[in-house]
């Protein structure tokens, strides 16, 4: 069922946005080569915690795992596409990799959920270029998100900046309506049809995530139940954020 979120849902959820992009630059700055995962997990551990926050992610459990995630981040390097755990094993970042940097921030009650993925010292042209585009999908994702227009219209926008490059466009992981819970209603996939899909009503709060690879679109699971990658090997971006509809356009809450 699709939530309508209220003016006070919105108003927490705005200020709730501002402290988890805070965070999230925080952690991008610290991205260098020879920096352990678990850093960046120990020091979103604490940045949360200053702002008696709590992190969205840690412990829960999605539908169809069998153990909670273990971390308050997910941090995602190269050919992994989401859900990279930071803390269960040593992970080092090297000169040349990218990084997906993932949050879900729970303030006053009310979640926000965002992602960035950035560079690890000097990277080749074609991620930069990776990058670069898998961020312009998501505005333009943003772009389309109107009230009275549909969740394929979202879709749409996203996958035609795929397409010039190639990019193989993740269709089994999608963006998703967010606030009361991680997850909710609509699902929101990086690619559709235009005029398609639940309509876009003012108050909807949704987390718009498209996720490009550099090969092709399939993604496999790891073992630690968590862990999405890329089949074939290659790079992927991830970026993300939490949005709310108006009657003109959308707010993003997560900057």
């Amino acid at each position: 069922m699709i939530s309508i979120k209220t003016k006070e849902d919105i108003a927490i959820l705005r200020e709730g946005g501002k402290r988890h992009a805070a965070i999230l630059r925080e952690l991008a700055a610290m991205v260098k080569p020879g920096l352990d995962t678990r850093v960046l997990e120990d020091r979103a551990r604490e940045l949360i915690a200053e702002g008696g926050d709590r992190s969205a992610f840690l412990d829960y459990t999605p539908t169809g795992s069998n153990r909670p995630y273990p971390a308050a981040l997910c941090v995602s390097v190269n050919d992994e596409v989401v859900h990279g755990i930071p803390n269960e094993k040593q992970k080092v970042l090297k000169e040349g990799d990218i990084v997906s940097v993932d949050l879900g921030l729970v303030h006053k009650g009310l979640i926000t959920d965002a992602a960035v993925t950035v560079p690890v010292g000097k990277i080749s042209a074609e991620l930069r270029e990776l990058l670069e585009v898998t961020e312009k999908a998501l505005y333009a994702g943003i772009k389309s998100a109107k009230g009275g227009k549909r969740v394929g219209d979202i879709g749409n926008a996203i996958s035609r900046l795929a397409v010039p490059h190639e990019y193989g466009v993740v269709e089994e992981l999608s963006g998703h309506g967010v606030g009361y819970h991680v997850h909710e209603d609509p699902y929101v996939p990086n690619f559709g049809e235009a005029g398609k899909g639940e309509i876009l009503r003012p108050g909807m709060v949704l987390a718009i995530e498209p996720m490009f690879n550099i090969g092709e679109k399939y993604v496999e699971l790891d073992a630690d139940g968590y862990t999405y990658r890329t089949a074939d090997g290659r790079p992927s971006a991830h970026f993300e954020h939490t949005i709310v509809i108006t009657k003109g356009g959308a707010e993003i809450l997560t900057q």
